[in-house]
């Protein structure tokens, strides 16, 4: 048989050079010289575990073509097919046929230079690898199925061809095994962003659920069944895994051809022939990590497969509970830093460059994008953390829901809210999407979702965290806060984020004073079980040394008179305008909530700022007899829907919490357990200003101390 093979790489060269080897004529076209002078001079030298021979060989460039080519073979990537395929036109007999020896679905480029009818398909999963020119490493022996793209049957040319070709076998149904292919391949893309073998990739317990989400995104949009080989079997991606990751291990070839592509050779990958080809959001989020890499803003590490997990979560787990505003495809950041690589998911509030600040509000999320990014995001870019996902609030974080935007839901039962404001950021993190969110609190929006989801809610001292770049509520009470899985991702993240708190050494409980206020016992609408579980924890403590103060909290009493007409009349500056000329922009419990602040007078305003400094120099004093304050994060457990600001059940949601927003303290909310019911709860703890990392350690070692594991089912 004679063939002329366009592409003398991997694929091409291997199988040319056992077709020679068999007696066949071949001649290749290849576009490298170097690689071109070397198959004349010296011939073609096939190397590795599968076996080692020489052939001789003729290449030439494709300037160098003949007018007619005869039957041809296309084995170069699949993004240069229409490039090889402008080299046919013109030069093709009647008769001839041209196959190709390619991953993807690169027939139609073909086609339409010489007709559907004269084209072969193949589909090929042996393992090969350019080495050098002249010579290529053939890394195992792997399926190889040829057939044709018209007509679905085994004509006499294709079993000449198939009986030519080294390992090949006809098929009826080509573009079954090319969907199964597909879906496989898909994986590798994925794998190919870190540095891991496809083995690794494939059977690390941590990358099954992205792997087998990716390949049902791609089998799902097969136009045919999709067959199996080597492993793979469609109607069973779980054990399929195991099955090519075994495969994969007996072979030479480790490393997928992307990855080579990306790290070895530094050349074009054939990522958008996989993106025209393949539509779905998993697809996409590879396609943009690999055009980073590309860029050569990323580099193929774990780090990238580790977002992409984060991805598949996000969709799996957060998308169901209405945590996610948006997820952000290959986010900028630093190469390297203290947060490499961690996935940080941040409330929608807060700008986030080429994002809208969608602000829980329908208008807002359809609106203009971010010209820059927030102090905080530029902080976490800079420290390479990957900033994946924007998470919902309730609207403007005033309290309330926009009808028109989904509330986050309970990742511990999802008929029930998540909370508020920062509810998404809560139950990203309570569903196991990330380690790690942003959140914002004002009187408690930040520990009270942490509470009804099962996480850590940590608000620091008054402006540790800049507020610039974060839609005001009330300055004078708004802070930026982290949410997370536990106190040691908390301290991981702030610690970086605030190079200036200092470091605080590790607490030992035995003499720890913890104060408690008896009146926070006293609250008609404190539940039983949240009741039970804080005094639970507050045995522990005395059990392990710590003493128990009790504590006049008559100052906070003082404290909360003025925390009204200071979150009004701040709330009314920063939203008035906007609800007087344009009220149906807000959502009817927010509008509601704020034409009520529109009665704020700055009088009264000045009045409560002037009071609340004289009380918060009375109220630092607590701290002189105890180290560390103690109270439930909420009074009841995850309700229904979020209760808005101005009833009285939302009035009493942040009895606990906002007293150090009026403060400015540092205040954690950690769980303590879980109700009769399996619904997570909080136990707050509150520090003297400015002793977030002492607080911290507190926290840590109270967490230590209850020993819980709380996740979506558990029984603790």
């Amino acid at each position: 048989m004679k063939l002329t093979i366009i592409g003398a790489g991997a694929i091409g060269g291997t199988i040319g050079a056992h077709m020679i080897r068999a007696g066949h004529e071949i001649l290749f076209v290849d576009v490298d010289p170097e690689h071109v002078k070397a198959i004349n001079d010296q011939g073609l030298t096939i190397e590795g575990p599968v076996e080692n021979f020489h052939v001789k060989a003729q290449a030439i460039l494709p300037s160098d073509l003949p007018e007619i080519l005869g039957n041809v073979a296309v084995a170069v990537k699949s993004h240069h097919t229409k490039n090889a395929a402008a080299l046919l036109k013109g030069r093709m007999a009647p008769g001839d046929y041209v196959v190709t020896f390619q991953n993807g679905l690169t027939a139609g480029d073909i086609s339409e230079v010489v007709g559907a009818e004269n084209v072969i398909v193949s589909f090929v999963n042996f393992g090969a690898d350019y080495l050098a020119p002249g010579k290529i490493m053939q890394g195992n022996i792997g399926a190889f199925h040829v057939g044709e793209l018209v007509g679905n049957t085994i004509t006499p040319r294709l079993q000449e061809l198939v009986d030519a070709l080294p390992y090949a076998e006809a098929t009826e149904n080509i573009f079954g095994y090319l969907w199964g292919k597909e879906a496989y391949g898909a994986m590798l893309y994925a794998g190919a962003t870190s540095d891991l073998s496809i083995a690794d990739h494939l059977e690390d317990p941590r990358y099954r659920p992205l792997m087998l989400a990716i390949a049902r995104e791609v089998l799902a949009q097969s136009p045919v069944p999709p067959k199996g080989f080597n492993g793979f079997e469609p109607d069973d991606l779980e054990g399929s895994l195991d099955r090519l990751a075994a495969f994969n291990r007996k072979s030479a070839k480790t490393h997928s051809g992307i990855y080579r592509d990306l790290t070895v050779r530094k050349r074009k990958t054939e990522i958008d022939d996989l993106l025209r080809d393949l539509k779905g959001p998993l697809t996409n989020y590879v396609g943009a990590i690999i055009h980073s890499i590309e860029r050569g803003e990323r580099i193929c590490e774990v780090a990238n497969l580790d977002l992409l997990a984060a991805y598949e979560r996000a969709l799996r787990l957060g998308t169901p509970i209405n945590a996610i505003s948006s997820l952000i495809s290959a986010p900028d950041r630093a190469l390297e830093g203290s947060l490499h690589g961690v996935a940080i998911a941040v409330k929608d509030i807060i700008d986030i460059k080429g994002q809208p600040r969608g602000n829980g509000n329908p208008n807002d999320m359809a609106g203009p994008a971010a010209t820059s990014d927030a102090p905080v995001i530029t902080a976490l870019r800079t420290l390479g953390a990957d900033v994946f996902a924007t998470t919902t609030l309730l609207e403007y974080a005033a309290g309330a829901t926009n009808k028109d935007v989904p509330e986050a839901m309970n990742p511990y039962n999802p008929k029930l809210t998540a909370g508020g404001s920062s509810g998404g950021s809560a139950a990203i993190v309570g569903a196991g999407v990330c380690d790690v969110a942003i959140g914002t609190d004002t009187g408690g929006s930040i520990r009270i979702p942490a509470h009804y989801c099962g996480v850590v809610g940590f608000k620091p001292s008054y402006n540790s965290i800049s507020l610039v770049g974060v839609t005001p509520l009330s300055p004078t009470f708004d802070h930026v806060g982290l949410l997370a899985k536990d106190v040691q991702t908390t301290v991981k993240v702030f610690s970086n984020l605030v190079p200036a708190a200092k470091p605080a050494s590790a607490t030992n409980l035995k003499g720890l004073r913890v104060g408690i206020i008896a009146s926070h016992f006293e609250i008609p609408e404190l539940e039983k079980d949240v009741t039970a579980s804080i005094q639970s924890v507050v045995d522990q403590l005395k059990i392990n040394g710590a003493e128990i103060v009790q504590v006049d909290g008559d100052v906070y009493t003082e404290l909360e008179k003025t925390f009204g007409d200071i979150l009004l009349y701040e709330a009314w500056q920063v939203h008035g305008e906007k609800i007087t000329k344009d009220p149906e922009h807000f959502g009817f419990e927010t509008r509601r909530f704020l034409q009520s602040a529109e009665s704020a007078t700055k009088d009264s305003y000045q009045k409560a700022l002037t009071r609340r400094a004289e009380l918060l120099k009375v109220s630092e004093k607590i701290f002189e007899k105890i180290d560390v304050l103690l109270s439930p994060s909420c009074p009841y457990v995850s309700p229904a829907t979020t209760p808005p600001m101005d009833t009285p059940m939302g009035a009493v949601e942040g009895v606990y919490t906002g007293l150090a927003n009026m403060t400015g303290e540092p205040s954690i909310s950690i769980p303590s357990g879980l109700d009769s019911n399996g619904l997570p709860i909080g136990v707050q703890f509150t520090s003297r200003i400015h002793t977030d990392m002492a607080l911290l350690s507190i926290a840590q070692a109270v967490e230590t101390m209850l020993g819980l594991k709380l996740r979506p089912g558990s029984k603790n």
